[in-house]
């Protein structure tokens, strides 16, 4: 096995690759990134819940298969000089080589590496930078706590040309629709995805202006689901367990609306809860076109700091995390936050507008819980 391949190419095929390897895997093969040098040349990497691919450009001078350390070739590639770096399996070594630079890679079992599931059918397209916005909105809400696994992974719901995904930690609620081009105009379906590998496609399958999903069908007994983009390919086992209702806890009707300028509150927000921790409450008290806010109680540290706002409703003081506060802010996307409010111990729902007198947008929807405080 003998191929040349620019820099460039290698450090970002390796590095998709790479992201799907364990930390601590049930079999050593499975440190290892699979580079198969036939016509092309397919680099792979899996921990048995996902699986990335990747093909490199390159100038193939002999085929050939090797299973090399995943990690350290990541390292090495990243560290490499500006030059075409070769490839050479030599017996059970793999010579890598660029410019002045020499390494020499041990490599694993290629009868040992498992077979790996094949991509499941392509169910429909999605422009790569909605995808990416839409997972990005959706999935700072997931749980991190893998003992609740259901709430860690995103939930899917395709209605024909409609996505919806959604994500919970029980403190707050992303939702959020789009439109895509379904391969099969009639086709539903539900499936919950981890939040952390739907991060990595959404991050990383934006260098082609559409990405292809593919789902296993609904009769099938291995539930997968696929991320294509150009070059880049990657499939993934879906969680078990079902995702909690959540449509019926976005409210249709409030007592309250304040319009707020996204980037002056922000700001707010941050020197406020400098005096906070994650765990303490910010207190916002609405009313009279103003908005205070407020952090620290008795003998510790205080801050406060008032905004003008567009508000219509009853006066209204509510307390919230300041990171869950900050995430929905920071992910609304747009110059404006409606914050809609059904009573002072009520989630509230944030929605945003690209103009403060114009309509919300109705398509991204994060809700949040309020916490108790000590007035």
């Amino acid at each position: 096995m003998k191929f040349v391949v620019e820099p460039g190419e290698l450090v970002d095929a390796v590095n998709w690759v790479a992201r799907s390897l364990s930390t601590r895997p049930i079999k050593p093969e499975l440190l290892g990134i699979m580079i198969d040098v036939d016509s092309s040349i397919t680099l792979t990497g899996s921990d048995l819940e996902t699986s990335t691919k990747a093909i490199l450009k390159a100038e193939i001078v002999n085929k050939g298969k090797v299973l090399v350390p995943g990690r350290l070739l990541a390292e090495i590639a990243r560290s490499l000089p500006n030059k075409p770096v070769s490839f050479n399996l030599d017996g059970t070594r793999v010579l890598v080589t660029a410019g002045a630079a020499k390494f020499t890679l041990p490599t694993l079992s290629v009868s040992e590496y498992p077979n790996l599931p094949d991509l499941p059918e392509t169910a429909g397209v999605i422009a790569s930078d909605v995808f990416a916005t839409a997972v990005n909105q959706v999935a700072i809400a997931a749980g991190k706590d893998d003992s609740l696994p259901t709430l860690t992974g995103v939930h899917i719901e395709i209605n024909k040309n409609t996505i919806t995904l959604a994500a919970t930690d029980r403190y707050r609620l992303a939702v959020r629709e789009l439109s895509w081009q379904a391969k099969d105009a009639n086709l539903e379906s539900t499936t919950l995805v981890r939040a952390r590998t739907l991060s990595d496609a959404g991050r990383s399958l934006t260098t082609h202006t559409q990405v292809t999903l593919a789902l296993s069908p609904n009769a099938s007994n291995e539930r997968l689901i696929g991320f294509v983009s150009e070059l880049k390919t990657m499939t993934s086992r879906t969680l078990d367990g079902t995702f909690p209702p959540f449509k019926h806890l976005l409210p249709t009707e409030s007592v309250a609306q304040a319009t707020i300028e996204v980037a002056p509150f922000l700001d707010s927000v941050r020197r406020v809860a400098l005096v906070t921790d994650k765990t303490v409450p910010l207190r916002l008290i609405f009313g009279n076109g103003k908005l205070q806010l407020e952090a620290g109680a008795g003998e510790e540290a205080q801050a406060a700091e008032e905004l003008e706002i567009q508000y219509n409703g009853e006066e209204i003081s509510i307390a919230f995390n300041p990171t869950y506060l900050t995430d929905g802010l920071q992910a609304i996307g747009t110059p404006f936050v409606q914050i809609d409010f059904t009573g002072a111990s009520k989630p509230a729902v944030l929605t945003g507008k690209h103009e403060a007198a114009g309509l919300k947008d109705e398509s991204y929807k994060y809700l949040l819980m309020p916490m108790r405080y000590s007035a």
